[in-house]
């Protein structure tokens, strides 16, 4: 029987495709891991990674391995959940997020949960893209659109709209063909992760003047220049900011929560993924209604 120890590291250099990713989780320098993976790799008689400039690439023997060992990984934290009592969570769980949900929902949410929960570690991923759960880069996700592959549990948490904005002092648009002497705010068109991001064709328009890949920058951009798609949720952190045009224009996307389908029989992740999905769910609609009043969202967290 292999060492559990060895096992973790192995897995922690395949989830991190190098061993200079794995060293920092691990508080090992990355020349200890070669030497603790070559080690397993000799004992199995078979090499578990081809090793290259670009990093440490599963072999076929590695990808069986890395499969048996992350279930192995997650029914031993199941066997410790199962032997504490049910108080407070507690742990490390990290939370992969679009920037939008990251920036101006996940925040206030997560720290509202770690105060009821003081024991709990909470870690925001905030990524221009799709969070890769199957190399454990968070614990679960919040999404824009639900997956079409993998062993995965998918649950809508809510709805959320969109709404044209602009300065408040900026003359307002009577109509959507008015925007065409107007620079528009959006996202870099090459960059667009999700086709639910893809608002060019809402808006008839064939270039973003002002571009960025990130929705925080977006907003900050709509503060000195412009008119662009906004979250509403987002809006009560920009009092400067209107919406214009809700009559023509209105967009409602929503946010999903995914998690590992090994993970189901985690009663923490169940507990958590259920506290955090009514969480947004309730942050999300507080957000928009203050941006129908038009207050400000700079209240605590």
């Amino acid at each position: 029987m292999e060492n559990w120890d060895d096992i973790r590291v192995f897995l922690a250099v395949a989830r991190a495709e190098s061993l200079s990713g794995a060293a920092p989780g691990l508080r090992m320098d990355p020349a200890t891991l070669g030497r603790r993976v070559a080690r397993l790799e000799e004992r199995l008689g078979a090499a578990l990674f081809v090793k290259s400039p670009q990093g440490y690439a599963l072999t076929a023997r590695g990808e069986r391995l890395a499969e048996h060992a992350a279930r192995a990984e997650a029914a031993l934290a199941r066997a410790a959940e199962a032997g504490t009592p049910e108080r407070g969570l507690s742990g490390q769980i990290r939370i992969g997020a679009p920037d939008g949900c990251a920036n101006f929902v996940l925040p206030q949410v997560c720290a509202a949960i770690q105060a009821e929960n003081p024991d709990l570690e909470l870690q925001i991923l905030a990524l221009p893209r799709v969070v890769n759960l199957s190399k454990r880069e968070a614990d679960m996700a919040v999404t824009v659109s639900p997956p079409e592959a993998g062993r995965l549990i998918v649950q809508k948490i809510t709805d959320y709209r969109l709404s044209l904005a602009q300065r408040a002092d900026a003359p307002v648009p009577t109509r959507l063909s008015d925007l065409g002497t107007r620079p528009l705010v959006g996202y870099i068109p090459d960059m667009i992760f999700d086709r639910e991001l893809d608002y060019l064709g809402s808006l008839g328009a064939q270039g973003v003047p002002l571009a960025s890949n990130s929705v925080s920058v977006q907003l900050q951009m709509l503060r000195h220049a412009g008119i662009g798609i906004v979250h509403d949720f987002a809006l009560p952190f920009a009092p400067e900011l209107r919406r214009v045009l809700t009559d023509e224009l209105r967009l409602t996307r929503a946010f999903w929560l995914v998690r590992h389908a090994a993970d189901r029989r985690s009663a923490r992740l169940t507990r958590f993924a259920a506290l955090l999905a009514a969480a947004l769910r309730a942050e999300v609609a507080r957000l928009e209604a203050e941006c129908l009043t038009g207050t400000s969202a700079g209240r605590d967290g």
